[in-house]
């Protein structure tokens, strides 16, 4: 049963990854990446508040898998971003391939920590 809640997240997952990507990117004229740059920290926020909520005991585990591991692990692309990161330096943009990388793992992080303190603060 667990891998059908894995399924059934990632099922809603991958495409909103490519639909929010698609959207997002198309609205930036830059080279940086901004729609993996937001699936990823949307999905570190999402993660974090799950997390916390599963933690207080507000949320089933059961709903770690199926948006946890299911929806962020479909949304969230630690690949996209590799591979965004060294097409920006293989084109010279060393900048935003830097800009990426430090903007990626902070947001991610700090997002993923609001999320968790943001369900501390609602549910316990």
């Amino acid at each position: 049963m667990n891998w059908l809640l894995v399924i059934a997240g990632a099922v809603v997952g991958a495409p909103l990854r490519y639909l929010t990507d698609r959207a997002i990117q198309v609205r930036h004229d830059t080279v940086f990446p901004w729609g993996t740059f937001t699936v990823n920290v949307a999905g570190c926020l999402i993660l974090g508040v799950l997390t916390g909520a599963v933690a207080a005991g507000a949320a089933p585990s059961c709903l770690q898998l199926l948006l946890g591991t299911g929806l962020c692990g479909a949304l969230t692309t630690y690949s996209t971003f590799s591979y965004e990161t060294l097409r920006l330096v293989e084109t010279g943009a060393r900048f935003f391939a830097v800009a990426n990388v430090v903007a990626s793992v902070v947001a991610g992080l700090g997002a993923a920590f609001v999320g968790a303190a943001l369900a501390q603060a609602v549910w316990r």
